[in-house]
């Protein structure tokens, strides 16, 4: 129904939104939780963190570097001690190659010794080769009196004898020799101790059998 624009000598208000007047804001906006401000929080310290400054990024590159070298110089090191200990192994097979070759000079020198031939000007050759073989590092193995070992000693002959505790080296039949602790050769001995097949002697609760005819 249309109604007149003019009532009474007034004219009819404007139209307006229902819950906007013309003096109406828009309102309050609800408050924020605890989770939106944590998150608010956290992207402003993004936004506002700090260039790097050229100093800080020398120190941290700076240190990178150090640790690095650091790191090659260790293996470097470890490196130069695997060689020199490869190095000395070759030096000590080379040389214990070359005295092994020596060994029958040696004993032919010790049998003419014995026979009385080594005398004069060839007992002062004979001397000057031991003392350069020792400086090498060579070393006899075996000496009548001592404890048998075969580890070091080859029985040749076993002699029985009740009388002894255990086996013992009689004579030396022939010499052994070895260079630090490699075994060149073992020695040659005659060997006396308890007869075969008799009860050992107990030391510390173990019983040590006698040696047979032949141990390497």
């Amino acid at each position: 129904m249309n109604r007149p624009p003019h009532v009474r000598g007034f004219r009819h208000p404007p139209l307006a939104l229902v819950g906007h007047g013309p003096e109406e804001g828009p309102g309050p906006l609800p408050p924020r939780t605890a989770e939106e401000e944590a998150a608010g929080r956290e992207s402003g310290g993004e936004r506002s963190e700090r260039p790097v400054s050229p100093e800080a990024a020398l120190g941290t590159e700076l240190r990178e570097r150090t640790a690095d070298l650091q790191r090659l110089k260790a293996e470097f090191d470890n490196y130069r001690k695997r060689v020199h200990r490869d190095r000395q192994a070759v030096g000590e097979i080379a040389v214990a190659n070359v005295l092994s070759r020596l060994l029958p000079v040696l004993d032919s020198l010790a049998e003419a010794g014995e026979q009385g031939e080594v005398t004069g000007g060839f007992r002062r050759i004979a001397e000057s080769l031991e003392s350069e073989l020792a400086a090498l590092g060579l070393q006899p193995v075996g000496a009548a009196g001592a404890p048998f070992d075969p580890r070091i000693h080859e029985a040749v002959t076993y002699t029985p004898d009740e009388r002894l505790e255990r086996a013992l080296c009689t004579a030396v039949l022939r010499q052994g020799y070895r260079v630090g602790d490699q075994l060149l050769r073992p020695a040659q001995v005659a060997v006396t101790g308890r007869p075969a097949g008799r009860p050992a002697v107990t030391t510390g609760g173990r019983n040590r059998p006698a040696p047979h005819g032949h141990c390497n």
